[in-house]
């Protein structure tokens, strides 16, 4: 290749290459997917992310470098799925801040723009651990700047050098993460960032890429799950309070500003999520004092969202399941969703076609939840949600879903219960998005959790208290999830082998065996304490009412002090969804 620059035309082509290779690779890049346990979707969350991007540059073409820079960036943003969606999203928003500044990219330009990749990506989430995506992208970056002034290395060889840097970094990836080593894999994430430079090379190199994969209808609707890269730092918790807010800018905050606010937090805690987006700072520290967070973020401008939680409540939510059986689910109940708003839209637009159509007027508060199930949307319905979006642990709906909801729903304050760690980014996202309303996160992990917080809405409450005493009563809710391994593995210094259940709960795996019921039963008992009185098991779409109710027998029998309720949930990959309230 003689090129030595990198025009708007040739960017996207190579972006779209970049897309491409990873979908190629996204099953594999699923099974190495072990951290924190083999969730298996890590190539999947990837691929909805970058196809977003992929399309909104298909919607605005490549006239220039700031159409290309602007529609990566925004498309990428919006179809954000799970936490590593969004740190992928950030990755991109960095570099396409950079080159939108030039007509063309040379060697300092690409060295420049992955340097603002990674100090983007590194804003977002603070202290990760080593050997994650995070890490490979520095590699890149380092090896770029390394090279930049190397006048002997064209920009063909400047390409190679990088890309062999970051296979190099991750090849190393197990020995920093010690979960890798055991399982004898590489970083998933930073495996399918590997393989989206490799696909952008051979777009350079002129290389013919078969796009068929991104073109129109053809494009794979897929089942998205995330490993949650924000919570790198769960282990060895020292601080107690999650807290989290919004800044609303008195002026912009320059990068100087950002960063000096930045290291203050960094002396007061970790787990240090620091996002600006034009005029507003989103905020997410763990810290045993956010007292002086919000007193220190108040001389920027005023607070909305304010959430603190107890940290230790608050721990990774882990699973196990099956991507593959799901897909078709998605792709099913994707096209009933859009079938159903179409419904709606053209009702509406008939009958604001009428002579006598008067405007419903927008009532206070409306509800979102996220669920899949017929008797969970059942149960979120029944208590008020005006809009449940599909989707869950194998389906993590995107920042668009999320806005596209929020549309949906008619009123001036929105409530959004995500119900799975993976989803809360991308819903804080879609709320930061939002100007003509109110939108709130109510950052629960779970779907019990969820069911809590929309039954303890208190209409005479108001907005801002609802919003602290839900925060609060949801942390009240344990909740345990039964599933099964997809391959063999080992946790906690537990070997599992593929095909065996397993309890899931707030803090880990509680229970593991051969027996379903036995394993629902232990997950329950570890979850049980002094202050237990209540059992809910929502069963699966694979388990029968009688079977539900032989194990809330079991349960009545082991815990006499708690009332044991049964309902249907109809929920995919988990057998047994159980509360213990």
């Amino acid at each position: 290749m003689d090129s030595k620059t990198i025009d708007s035309k040739l960017l996207a082509r190579m972006f779209c290459a970049g897309a491409a290779s990873l979908d190629a690779k996204k099953e594999w890049i699923n099974s190495l997917n072990v951290f924190p346990v083999p969730d298996g979707d890590t190539g999947i969350n990837m691929c909805m992310t970058i196809f977003s991007a992929v399309d909104e540059m298909k919607k605005t073409g490549a006239r220039d470098m700031k159409a290309v820079s602007r529609a990566i960036s925004s498309g990428s943003l919006r179809g954000a799925r799970g936490n590593s969606g969004v740190i992928l999203s950030q990755l991109i928003r960095g570099f396409a801040r950079l080159i939108a500044n030039y007509d063309v990219i040379d060697k300092l330009v690409l060295c420049e723009a992955m340097q603002k990749a990674c100090d983007t990506a590194y804003k977002a989430v603070m202290k990760p651990k080593e050997g994650t995506i995070l890490t490979v992208a520095r590699g890149g970056a380092d090896k770029a700047l390394e090279l930049s002034c190397d006048d002997s290395c064209d920009m063909d060889a400047y390409i190679d050098a990088i890309i062999a840097e970051m296979e190099r970094v991750l090849e190393r990836t197990p020995d920093m993460l010690p979960v890798l080593k055991q399982a004898g894999v590489v970083d998933a994430g930073g495996q399918g960032l590997v393989e989206i430079l490799k696909g952008s090379r051979d777009a350079y190199r002129g290389k013919e890429i078969d796009y068929s994969v991104l073109s129109g209808d053809e494009a794979p609707e897929i089942p998205c799950v995330d490993l949650s890269d924000k919570k790198l730092d769960t282990d060895d918790i020292k601080f107690g309070y999650c807290t989290e807010f919004i800044i609303n800018l008195n002026n912009e905050m320059s990068e100087d500003e950002e960063d000096a606010f930045r290291s203050f937090l960094n002396d007061l805690g970790d787990s240090i999520v620091l996002v600006a987006v034009n005029d507003i700072v989103k905020i997410h520290v763990h810290t045993n004092d956010p007292g002086l967070v919000l007193q220190k973020a108040l001389s920027y401008g005023s607070l909305s969202r304010i959430k603190i939680d107890n940290m230790r409540e608050e721990h990774e939510e882990k699973l196990i399941h099956d991507a593959d059986r799901l897909a078709k689910e998605q792709a099913d109940e994707q096209e009933a969703r859009a079938h159903e708003r179409e419904a709606v839209q053209s009702g509406a637009d008939s009958e604001s076609a009428g002579p006598e159509t008067e405007t419903v007027p927008m009532k206070a508060v409306g509800f979102i939840a996220v669920a899949v199930g017929d008797g969970l949307r059942e149960v979120f319905t029944e208590y008020g949600a005006d809009f449940i979006i599909e989707g869950g642990q194998t389906m993590n709906p995107s920042t668009q879903d999320m806005l596209d909801a929020i549309e949906m729903v008619n009123a001036e304050t929105v409530f959004i219960f995500p119900n799975n760690k993976n989803i809360i980014m991308a819903a804080n996202q879609a709320a930061d998005m939002t100007k003509d309303r109110q939108v709130i996160v109510i950052p629960t992990t779970s779907i019990p959790q969820g069911i809590t917080a929309i039954i303890n809405y208190i209409e005479e409450s108001g907005v801002e208290n609802n919003r602290d005493a839900l925060c609060e009563v949801i942390s009240t809710v344990k909740t345990g999830e039964v599933t099964y391994a997809v391959r063999d593995t080992r946790i906690d210094d537990l070997d599992i082998k593929k095909g065996d259940f397993m309890g899931l709960g707030d803090s880990g795996l509680l229970s593991a065996g051969k027996d379903m019921t036995e394993v629902a039963s232990d997950m329950v008992a570890a979850m049980v304490d002094a202050d237990s009185s209540f059992i809910c098991i929502y069963y699966g779409e694979e388990i029968s009412e009688e079977d539900a109710n032989a194990l809330a027998g079991i349960l009545t029998e082991r815990h006499p002090e708690c009332e044991v309720e049964v309902q249907p949930g109809g929920q995919p990959v988990y057998y047994y969804i159980i509360s213990v309230e």
